[in-house]
């Protein structure tokens, strides 16, 4: 390849925003524009997935910058829909919780049951493939980077009970925990676009466009994430979603913390009343003897 001629926009004055920002993909993803970036993007998942081509994506929930409120626990997902009128949902998870397949679950079942409206009969139902993009290690006992689920039978994963379901897993913080082994395996369309979600923030548009092999798409992608990055309304916005999210989670953990210490006071003066001695209560709750020796 023809090695580009440096430009004055190659050197970064600082870090863009990271493209697994969900205001960032959101922006991306809605603008009518960029249409063809968003179908390049799950024809990408699809052909790595060995699944026909899409040739429309039209985004159904268009993001809107005016009713956007930082401080609102919201869910900035896509969903779109296919010349076949296919449904399809994009987020990003950038934080690990317990509750996350579930969340992920009950996620693609409230899309799912939004297709039907009152009188519409359930053969009216298509088919709704989650894409989640996680930016966290999971699902540790499996290789593929591309992780898809189905519903499967037992007996014979042959037999599905539907086609209606997929999740497909991105793991982008897999790939990163394990040094971007195991990248080589994916379709070279989905290299690409994981190349730019991994390093997008932190590289300058000359080695971009050496590390997707100069992939329009991918290209008019990271040219997206320098404007979204240069506004500076955008640029604020983000920071403020980015506190609020870190907030929250800080706020969730020292409330699943708290909650914890109280389950153990109460386990152990139940233990306490039932007679078991103090020594016996310590060890199996991790209390201190004197907080123990307190309980009444």
């Amino acid at each position: 390849m023809r090695k580009r001629p440096q430009s004055p926009d190659s050197v970064l004055s600082e870090p863009l925003v990271k493209p697994t920002s969900d205001l960032f993909t959101a922006v991306l993803w809605s603008a009518p524009k960029n249409e063809p970036l968003l179908r390049d993007f799950l024809n990408a998942v699809l052909t790595n997935d060995r699944q026909p081509p899409i040739r429309e994506a039209t985004v159904l929930n268009p993001f809107n910058i005016k009713e956007f409120a930082v401080d609102k626990k919201l869910i900035l997902d896509v969903h779109v829909r296919d010349e076949a009128s296919r449904r399809y949902n994009f987020e990003v998870q950038t934080a690990s919780h317990p509750a996350f397949c579930d969340r992920m679950l009950f996620q693609w079942a409230d899309f799912y049951s939004s297709q039907l409206r009152t009188g519409d009969d359930y053969t009216d139902l298509v088919l709704l493939k989650s894409v989640i993009l996680t930016d966290f290690p999971i699902f540790a006992e499996l290789q593929d980077l591309h992780t898809v689920f189905e519903v499967r039978a037992r007996e014979n994963p042959e037999v599905l009970l539907s086609d209606h379901f997929q999740m497909h897993f991105l793991r982008l913080g897999d790939l990163r925990k394990r040094q971007m082994e195991g990248l080589e395996a994916l379709h070279v369309g989905l290299q690409h676009w994981l190349n730019f979600f991994m390093f997008g923030a932190a590289t300058t548009e000359d080695r971009m466009s050496r590390l997707v092999e100069n992939s329009p798409a991918v290209m008019a992608a990271y040219g997206e994430l320098r404007r979204f990055s240069e506004n500076a309304e955008m640029r604020e916005l983000e920071r403020r979603r980015r506190r609020y999210r870190e907030d929250w989670q800080i706020g969730m953990t020292a409330s699943r913390a708290e909650g914890k210490a109280e389950e153990k006071l109460e386990i152990a003066l139940a233990m306490k009343r039932k007679g078991y001695d103090t020594v016996t209560i310590a060890d199996l709750t991790g209390l201190s003897l004197a907080k123990i020796e307190r309980l009444n």
